[in-house]
């Protein structure tokens, strides 16, 4: 009974964006309601510091606030999501000017950052934009669990023993996918002319 009541207290999307629009505070209150484990997961994976995680969270729901309205997101938790990866990559590079951290961010770069090289150190931001769009559509080519451990893997940062909770399998097992998904993904730049 208990687990419906608090169901049933959780509020739409739609209404919490509702909120927003109205510029009703409560906006940030159902937000956190709803969404505040999530982006800590996605903070902590990035920074490893309990007190930066609530910093990034502080500044995803400011930028949020100033963000709606104008914008009008479709998936409320991607939008969030994608606000606290760059305030918390933003913070972990401040951070790490300062000092070395190790954290599932560092991780998951270096599994791929092999793969994308340029000619030169100068990547301009045309190039940027296109290899953005060759992975974005490599990532919706890939069926939906393949493209479920893309992105929590390369754009959530979790670590791989926690994607293989969520989707009840081995570690091995998603390593294994991982590589075939690095394979794939290392042929798909090669194709279009990225050096691999």
């Amino acid at each position: 009974m208990e687990l419906q009541n608090a169901q049933r207290a959780i509020m739409s999307d739609e209404k919490i964006i509702e909120l927003y629009f109205k510029r009703d505070e409560q906006a940030i209150t159902q937000t956190d309601i709803k969404y505040r484990n999530f982006l800590l997961s996605i903070a902590y994976n990035i920074v490893h510091d309990a007190c930066d995680c609530e910093e990034c969270l502080n500044d995803t729901y400011k930028d949020t606030w100033n963000s709606i309205p104008p914008a009008r997101p479709s998936l409320l938790q991607a939008f969030l999501a994608a606000i606290m990866r760059r305030t918390a990559i933003d913070l972990y590079k401040t951070k790490t000017r300062q000092k070395r951290i190790s954290s599932e961010f560092t991780v998951s770069l270096s599994e791929i950052e092999d793969f994308i090289s340029s000619r030169d150190d100068t990547f301009s931001s045309v190039d940027a934009n296109e290899l953005g769009r060759v992975i974005s559509d490599f990532v919706r080519s890939l069926s939906q669990r393949k493209m479920y451990i893309f992105m929590s893997r390369y754009y959530i940062f979790r670590p791989i023993n926690e994607i293989s909770k969520l989707l009840g399998c081995s570690e091995s097992t998603v390593n294994k996918e991982i590589a075939s998904i690095k394979k794939q993904l290392k042929e798909k730049l090669k194709e279009e002319g990225y050096t691999v």
